[in-house]
This record gives structure tokens, sequence and C-alpha cells, in this order.
């Protein structure tokens, strides 16, 4: 079964076009993802790998308490008790 798409295309050309390629079954043209630089993602790879202990180190014990604070506030504001 074909994927659906979140919206139809906005053209009317475009979407004539998407019903008959399923009418006839033809498969649409994709073109492939952007490759990806693999020397970008390394180093991306290696920030993010010690960035959250390294921010950790440096935040005094009261800056951390208030971060954890805020986080657990954020995760339960919205939170409905059951009844």
């Amino acid at each position: 079964m074909p994927k659906r798409s979140s919206k139809p295309p906005s053209d009317p050309i475009q979407a004539a076009h998407s019903i008959l390629a399923q009418l006839t079954g033809e498969e649409p043209r994709r073109l492939p993802p952007p490759e990806k630089d693999p020397m970008a993602v390394e180093l991306g790879r290696r920030g993010g790998l010690k960035g959250g202990k390294k921010r950790m180190e440096t935040l005094t014990e009261d800056e951390r308490k208030e971060l954890g604070r805020k986080g657990g506030e954020a995760r339960w504001r919205n939170h409905k008790p059951k009844e």
C-alpha cells in the first residue's frame, strides 16, 4: 500500500499527476537524500558526546539543582492527575 503524504500538493498540475500516478500504479520519482559529509558528522558527534558532561562539571551545585527543578516543573506542568 502506498504511503500517504500529510497534505496534497498545492499545485493543481502536481495534484493531477499524483492522482494519475496512483491510478496507473506508477511509482513517483524520488530524489535520493543528500549525502552527509563524514568529517562534519564525526566532528558534531565528538562535540555532542562530551558536551553534557563538560557542562555539568562547570556548573555549581546550586545551578545543577536549579536546572533539575526547572526540568521537573516543565515535565509535570501539563500533567493531569487521575481521578
